[in-house]
């Protein structure tokens, strides 16, 4: 690897796209925080009508999506917002961030031209309205692609057999039950896609002003990649969807540097022409990173929208349940993953109805409870669970004043 050294006083731009917001800090190189910015997508953007960030579609049960032109103006705004702060981009040496894990993005035929000549004169949104084949991102909290698992599973020789490969068997929100959907139900769709991106790589290929590779750790989670070969599966590729693999792109590693910041950045924002937009990641993979987890057996847990549970190994071996993806910062290495879809928002729906809508309040009646709960322990399911594996439903608190949640 070549080595470089930074300019004096160099600042680092980091990205955090979840479900719910955007959010951007500025570091220094003693880890200092320069300038900090958040869009909440509900309330920032509230023509996009969403709900915790996501649509849920009555008419399908099971599916969640996500306006993908709304990331793209929540990254306008809040570059707006960096602008006012009077942030000096020219000192930004280097920018990355994590993107919400197994949504997908879809852009249509003749967008990489759109990409790699943007005017700065322009905001994005207006410049990309057009550049995609669906209009709605599916995420990973869609649970309507069961059919589509079965059918990925069979065709790769079972359960087991696509996890061994792919580091997990078939999963409702897994990228490629999401992308066999489409190509299914909407061919059209599918045919007229150029390219397809996870959040990930779409956030990366909006700073590069071209398609940037998807990085092995977040392509792990797409039921697409062998996880030891760190290349597409052409098994797997081929029960998906026919030429799958151009439209995929290539694969990188998690540290990689896609490449130098995009002209619009420099002459819109007046980034220096050198600043290096390095992989961006899964936010999962990120988590790993972030938690400095590096040794085998090392152990996390995460409790957020959805709540994880993460443990590195050098020696993976899937099963039937939870995933195992390469390492984003070992290139022997591998995360193992438990998650659970019924996190924060689920909490949040308890404190909501037992606590007026504060966690101030919920503290005060937890402290009232002696501990255990007299043996009563609720477990609840706002979404359809991903494990175990059971359907969501619309709970009904009894009147009580606490219940103690386990989400574990």
């Amino acid at each position: 690897m070549a080595e470089f050294s930074l300019p004096n006083g160099s600042y680092f731009l980091g990205f955090d796209s979840s479900t719910q917001s955007l959010k951007a800090t500025v570091l220094d190189s003693n880890l200092n925080i320069i300038a900090s910015e958040l869009i909440h997508f509900d309330s920032d953007l509230p023509h996009y009508k969403t709900k915790d960030g996501v649509y849920r579609d009555q008419s399908i049960n099971g599916r969640i999506v996500s306006p993908t032109l709304m990331w793209v103006e929540a990254l306008d705004l809040i570059f707006q917002k960096l602008s006012k702060s009077n942030l000096d981009f020219s000192k930004i040496s280097a920018v990355s961030g994590s993107g919400q894990q197994h949504g997908s993005v879809y852009w249509k035929i003749g967008s990489s031209k759109i990409l790699s000549s943007l005017d700065h004169k322009k905001p994005l949104l207006e410049q990309l309205e057009n550049a995609f084949s669906i209009k709605e991102s599916p995420i990973w909290m869609d649970c309507s692609t069961t059919v589509e698992c079965r059918a990925i599973e069979k065709a790769c020789g079972g359960a087991l057999e696509l996890a061994k490969v792919t580091g997990s068997r078939a999963y409702e929100r897994f990228t490629g039950p999401q992308i066999k959907k489409i190509f299914d139900h909407q061919p059209e769709v599918y045919n007229n896609t150029e390219r397809i991106s996870l959040v990930s790589s779409f956030m990366a290929s909006l700073f590069v002003g071209a398609y940037a590779a998807i990085d092995h750790s977040d392509g792990g989670g797409m039921n697409l990649m062998d996880i030891k070969e760190k290349a597409w599966s052409k098994v797997a590729l081929e029960a998906t969807a026919p030429g799958l693999e151009s439209k995929l792109g290539n694969l990188a590693p998690a540290y990689a540097v896609a490449g130098n910041i995009a002209s619009y950045f420099v002459e819109r924002y007046h980034f220096n022409k050198d600043c290096l937009v390095v992989q961006w990641s899964g936010d999962n993979p990120n988590s790993v990173a972030g938690l400095t987890l590096n040794i085998p057996g090392d152990l996390a847990i995460s409790l957020g929208t959805s709540d994880t549970v993460f443990m590195i190994t050098k020696d993976p071996n899937p099963g039937l349940e939870g995933h195992v993806f390469p390492s984003p910062v070992d290139a022997e290495g591998y995360m193992v993953m438990l998650v659970y879809k019924n996190g924060s928002l689920t909490r949040e729906d308890v404190r909501n109805h037992y606590a007026e809508n504060s966690w101030d309040t919920f503290n005060k009646f937890l402290q009232q409870t002696q501990p255990l709960n007299g043996g009563k322990l609720g477990f609840y399911y706002k979404e359809h669970e991903i494990l175990p594996p059971l359907p969501g439903c619309r709970f009904i608190f009894p009147s009580i004043k606490l219940l103690v949640l386990n989400t574990i």
